[in-house]
């Protein structure tokens, strides 16, 4: 479990740092330059995210169980995910969508759809920390995001066959997740 927690804070403490310190961005990059501070940002993030899957395999191996899974929660997972994965695709677009304007950043929803949907159906501590740290987590952003002007890119027009694009590369991602990435990624099958 520690492999795991370690990687928890790596992944979600590197991208707090807007949040927390919006400040220490700006001096590092000041000093020693964009390109410097995204290749640390990266490898932490990375290192990050590789102790915290790794972590979560192994604290997976011998399970904490807090709480058996409501019979619904499967289910409900799966009509969530149904609407984070083209939330999440949405957010990787150039050009505003619809989807975006809406939802203001379709990654932090597309996460806190992801959080709520895996701790109702997983139970296990690991699962159930790993859900409500990344749930917190986009809860803070959100109020981050709140007190930031929009940027230029946020105020342009969409480009409403970006959100078409958005739902069909969500959903089909999704179908792929239900009918096999899921089990030969995570190993764990959904149907």
């Amino acid at each position: 479990m520690s492999i795991f927690l370690v990687g928890l804070v790596l992944f979600v403490g590197i991208h707090s740092v807007y949040i927390v310190a919006p400040g220490v961005r700006e001096a590092a990059i000041a000093r020693i330059g964009y390109n410097p501070w995204r290749g640390i940002y990266s490898l932490v993030s990375l290192a990050g995210l590789v102790l915290l899957i790794y972590g979560y395999g192994l604290a997976r191996q011998d399970p904490v169980l807090l709480f058996e899974p409501p019979v619904w929660a499967r289910d409900f997972a799966f009509v969530l995910m149904a609407v984070a994965l083209p939330l999440l695709v949405a957010s990787f677009f150039p050009v505003a969508t619809r989807i975006g304007r809406f939802v203001r950043h379709p990654m932090l929803m597309s996460v806190t759809l992801w959080s709520v949907a895996h701790a109702l159906a997983i139970g296990t501590l690991a699962g159930v920390l790993l859900s409500a740290v990344f749930f917190i987590w986009t809860l803070a952003a959100r109020f981050s995001l709140i007190a930031r002007p929009m940027t230029a890119s946020s105020t342009a027009p969409p480009e409403p066959m970006n959100d078409w694009i958005a739902v069909a590369i969500g959903l089909a991602v999704w179908g792929a997740l239900m009918f096999v990435l899921h089990d030969w990624l995570i190993g764990m099958p959904l149907l």
